[in-house]
């Protein structure tokens, strides 16, 4: 191995990287689901530790705080920022699902109404009776299935909320966690050192680095387009005075995280329905809003993903719809993930390349 030029030893090198992350990736996938509540308060604690990194670098250099006492002050600054904004959410979104399910009967029953006249003033009394009986009692099995969903899933929101206390105690060892990672930092760098042989130890942390920095920058990205859709539709929605609008903002940036989705999902049929019902005015506005809200993130995405990760949009849809077909709804999150390590690995193994 030595006797063989540099290019095919790092190529060996990357293809050997790259078979590792595969075969870990494949074990994951296969015990994710039952590791994955035991290890994601500390995996959100690594990236939460990574992200005040810079912050607590600073206070330490700079304002000469030791490391201990900046982690402490940045942690109080998240913590104190993040619960605000959470604890606003959560009561909001709590008074509008409970005014939601109050007044879910009359919306099914508006619902109803408008599609039997709809379909009466269209083309429903030119239909056979046997159609027309079909097709009435269509409409009526649906509309009872769409109101038992919808209550199912009004409740079944309600429940999740009342699972705060486990919330809390996850919080709390999330919160630990991520003092202890940050804290301790470079003792358990050197304890990796230490543990791994050469060279494995080094090129693993610098792919470690590499890899989760991505990662990192890629979530960033994720978080900043999600909340510059949040927060336009919220304003939207307050301004044009909609019901709901919390819970609209708030459902519309979990959808924007789905590429599948997106706030089509919510506004299209919105809309048509808005002008199918007479609410013209409404449906103007709301296109309006959808317009500029499609406009400011289709300018932003390309840029916001290209300076945070450094890999085209397209490459990032396309390993999130190879993960959706080959492991499912993990896929959508492993499938960026593979990307960022077989792009890090790379970089990697030319890094090395060079300096030999």
């Amino acid at each position: 191995m030595k006797d063989l030029p540099n290019w095919v030893r790092n190529t060996v090198w990357i293809a050997g990287a790259l078979l590792l992350v595969t075969l870990n990736l494949i074990i994951f996938a296969g015990v994710a689901r039952y590791l994955l509540p035991v290890l994601l308060p500390f995996f959100v604690a690594a990236i939460v530790a990574l992200l005040i990194e810079p912050a607590v670098d600073f206070l330490q250099r700079r304002v000469k705080l030791p490391r201990g006492v900046a982690v402490f002050t940045m942690m109080i600054v998240l913590l104190g920022s993040l619960g605000s904004l959470f604890a606003w959410a959560l009561l909001r979104l709590i008074a509008e699902l409970v005014q939601l399910s109050m007044q879910l009967p009359s919306y099914i029953r508006i619902i109803e109404h408008t599609a039997a006249g709809l379909i009466e003033d269209g083309f429903y009394t030119t239909l056979p009776p046997a159609v027309a009986n079909w097709l009435n009692d269509f409409l009526l099995s649906l509309v009872v299935t769409l109101e038992m969903q919808l209550r199912l899933a009004v409740n079944t929101t309600l429940g999740l909320l009342s699972g705060i206390p486990v919330l809390v105690l996850v919080i709390i060892v999330t919160l630990l966690a991520t003092y202890f990672f940050s804290r301790d930092r470079e003792a358990i760098v050197n304890l990796w050192l230490r543990t791994m042989p050469n060279p494995f130890g080094e090129r693993s942390l610098q792919v470690g680095r590499q890899g989760f920095g991505a990662f990192i920058r890629f979530l960033r990205a994720q978080f900043i387009l999600v909340s510059i859709t949040t927060i336009i539709t919220l304003v939207g929605l307050l301004i044009i005075d909609v019901p709901y609008a919390a819970t609209l903002a708030l459902l519309t940036g979990v959808f924007d995280f789905i590429p599948i989705l997106g706030p089509s999902t919510i506004f299209i049929p919105w809309i048509i329905w808005s002008f199918i019902t007479g609410s013209q005015a409404l449906a103007i506005k709301l296109l309006s809003l959808y317009v500029i809200l499609f406009l400011v993130r289709g300018f932003l995405e390309a840029k916001v993903i290209a300076m945070n990760l450094g890999v085209h949009p397209l490459a990032v849809l396309a390993a999130m719809f190879i993960g959706l077909n080959t492991l499912g709804i993990l896929g959508l999150v492993l499938g960026p993930i593979t990307l960022i390590i077989v792009q890090a690995a790379i970089k990697a193994g030319m890094t090395a390349w060079r300096v030999n």
